[in-house]
């Protein structure tokens, strides 16, 4: 039975700094393992992916990279609802993500200055996609289109084998309808480790994107600055902030789409109502029993579950945004007007008919979205996230010599006594 917390200040508080709990610092003895597995991958290449892949994975893979037929025969396979459904998602995500290019700009002033950027998408990117039970294809998707949009030149993926060690088909024939350039069969921090340090086979990229477990999630933070990423995820998370109006049927539904990907994801309600809550906590039970992993739910609902009542829709909101959450759901009378209240969060989602599911697969804005907190300064992935900026000046002799004092100034101020000479020497003909 989920937990019961009645707001007094104090209660809902305590348990979310539980929560915050499970967000700890990477285990030590994880860090070490992929420490190694990234030096050795370093040293040694594709040998050590393919040593790794044998035995994290059970046997090595029919072939290393997967060739370009069998994954355009992968979608020729594929149930025709399944492709159609990829289809009209990937409609929808790049409509969505088209409106978020940014454009480069150059800004010519009057005394002949010339200011500018330059907006260009990253030369190859690598996309990490689990297989096995947490085969993610709508991952593809939500990764590729923005990347494809922002200009990158070069997609690569890597997926570790199945137990036969085939790929997963249905990976496949997502990474066909977005238009991946190449595709690796190969899992866990080796993958990362060879994305970021290349190898004889596989390309250097220059960002790692793609959900994965705790080793991959590792070695993506360990090797951030030698090679960039989306963000360090943590366990998936889901609030939902409800009035007396909502749906308790709805509302365990939703709480359960969370819960069961993992043990450690989080699913919490906050209403104003306890009839609500004693409702759904009945929802819970009953529509658990019925779900193929309920084992999982059980475990997530149990440890880092709760139903918060609260005396106001104010104070609902205030520990909304103390919590930052990945996805919330604002089930309520006119939830429109709470929308600009709404300071720290991934993605909100709107109304008893707008589910955390459309966003994960259909809707258009992207599901890679910051969790454990991080929703405070990070932003969804976009295709912002996969473009790099630079900037051009262009001064005229005479511009120079009207700015002169004020750089000599401040670089002597510095003590930077060169940077104020690279400006005066110009002058001192």
């Amino acid at each position: 039975m989920i937990r019961k917390i009645i707001a007094d200040g104090t209660a809902e508080v305590q348990f979310l700094k539980e929560v915050e709990k499970r967000n700890g610092e990477t285990d030590k003895k994880v860090s070490e393992i992929v420490s190694e597995i990234i030096e050795n991958v370093k040293e040694n290449g594709d040998k050590a992916v393919k040593e790794y892949t044998e035995k994290f994975d059970g046997k090595l893979p029919e072939y290393y990279e997967v060739p370009l037929d069998v994954i355009h025969e992968a979608m020729s396979n594929a149930d025709e609802a399944f492709v159609n459904a990829l289809l009209n998602a990937m409609e929808n995500i790049t409509e969505f993500h088209n409106r978020q290019k940014e454009q480069s700009f150059i800004d010519a002033k009057e005394n002949g200055c010339i200011l500018g950027q330059r907006v260009r998408g990253l030369d190859r990117v690598g996309l990490y996609v689990p297989g096995g039970t947490a085969a993610y294809p709508s991952s593809v998707l939500m990764n590729a289109v923005p990347a494809k949009i922002a200009g990158v030149k070069e997609i690569i993926m890597v997926t570790p084998p199945g137990k036969d060690g085939k790929p997963n088909p249905d990976i496949l024939t997502a990474a066909a309808i977005v238009g991946v350039d190449r595709v690796f069969m190969c899992g866990g921090a080796q993958a990362i480790a060879a994305l970021a340090y290349g190898t004889e086979e596989i390309p250097k990229v220059d960002k790692i994107v793609g959900p994965g477990n705790i080793f991959v999630a590792t070695a993506k933070k360990l090797l951030y600055g030698k090679v960039d990423i989306d963000m360090i995820a943590g366990p998936s998370e889901i609030l939902i902030v409800a009035d007396d109006t909502a749906d308790p049927a709805y509302l365990a539904a939703d709480l359960m789409s969370q819960a069961e990907h993992d043990k450690l994801a989080s699913a919490i309600l906050i209403t104003t109502s306890e009839r609500i809550a004693d409702e759904t906590s009945a929802e819970l039970e009953k529509q658990m029993a019925e779900l193929s992993r309920n084992e999982i739910i059980r475990s997530s609902i149990d440890n880092y579950g709760a139903i918060i009542v609260t005396k106001s829709m104010d104070r609902a909101i205030e520990l909304a945004n103390s919590l930052a959450p990945e996805h919330l759901e604002i089930q309520v009378n006119d939830p429109m007007s709470y929308l600009g209240q709404l300071s720290n969060v991934g993605s909100v989602f709107m109304g008893q008919y707008s589910p955390e599911p459309l966003g994960d697969y259909f809707a258009g804005p992207n599901h890679v979205l910051p969790t454990s907190g991080t929703a405070r300064f990070f932003s969804p992935l976009s295709v912002n996230s996969f473009v790099k900026r630079s900037q051009f000046i262009y001064y005229t002799e005479q511009a120079l010599l009207d700015a002169k004092n004020d750089i000599v100034c401040i670089a002597e101020k510095e003590g930077l006594t060169a940077h104020a000479h690279a400006v005066k020497i110009r002058f001192e003909k």
